[in-house]
């Protein structure tokens, strides 16, 4: 072929529509090839052990989800189911030659119960699952867990101290705070300078109430040692004061006077 022939526009098209038309047919052949069922999947495994995910739930997914062979199965549609799994946070897939899907799982790790109709894990997520544990309640608006969980975070480690535990902390619509402990005693920390509020009750609670004393009784005597009262504790505690908070004693309940020291 002489270079003007070569080069003439309709030599060119005839080109581009020829090698285009061997690109389909490979492309045709490689396609045919990779859904014959020599290619066909035949092993899940799951590369992570898990405490809540079940192998069952994982092959329900698979039966439902994967499709194709080796070379054609959705990688991400397979992924994105996982992960709809109640207590997957994360998933990977990938492939192993020749008939093999690794999957490689991170599960929540349920912190506290959310709102009463969810979990919420230690990093924040909210998720849906069933867990017959005791765990802490934590409230708050929607999108708010993050916020809720690290405060809960803060304030569990300030009270600490006084050996007191959260059963229950809410955050209210207008981002109030209300604290629950393990005792029953309820602390309303209101919207501003919660941290500091908290920090001051649990340095001025140990002068109020303090622990009594194990008293043994004189050495000779029948009994050894006398019984260790019950101290008399706060129902409510108000810290939404600038210097200082108010305090709600059970029903008849005699008046303490505060330690001058």
């Amino acid at each position: 072929m002489t270079p003007e022939l070569a080069a003439h526009p309709l030599v060119q098209v005839a080109r581009v529509l020829t090698w285009g038309a061997l690109g389909l047919l490979a492309y045709g052949a490689i396609s045919w090839l990779a859904a014959q069922p020599w290619f066909a999947l035949r092993t899940i495994e799951v590369k992570t052990p898990t405490a809540h995910v079940t192998e069952a739930q994982v092959r329900l997914v698979a039966e439902r989800r994967v499709r194709g062979t080796f070379f054609t199965v959705d990688l991400e549609r397979v992924r994105n189911s996982l992960e709809k799994l109640p207590w997957v946070s994360e998933a990977r897939v990938e492939r192993r030659w020749p008939d093999t899907l690794i999957v490689t799982l991170a599960e929540h790790v349920p912190l506290a119960r959310w709102n009463d109709n969810a979990l919420v894990s230690k990093t924040g997520d909210v998720f849906v699952a069933a867990l017959n544990q005791s765990l802490p309640r934590l409230f708050g608006p929607e999108d708010s867990s993050a916020e809720v969980v690290d405060a809960y975070r803060r304030h569990q480690a300030a009270l600490a101290p006084l050996g007191m535990s959260i059963a229950e902390l809410r955050l209210t619509p207008r981002r109030a705070w209300r604290i629950r402990l393990d005792n029953g005693m309820q602390l309303a920390l209101g919207r501003l300078q919660a941290d500091e509020r908290l920090a001051r009750f649990v340095a001025l609670y140990p002068r109020l109430f303090p622990k009594p004393a194990e008293a043994s009784a004189p050495s000779g005597t029948a009994t050894q040692t006398a019984a260790t009262a019950t101290p008399i504790t706060p129902v409510t505690v108000d810290l939404r004061y600038s210097d200082g908070f108010a305090l709600r004693m059970p029903n008849g309940a005699s008046p303490f006077k505060p330690s001058t020291t």
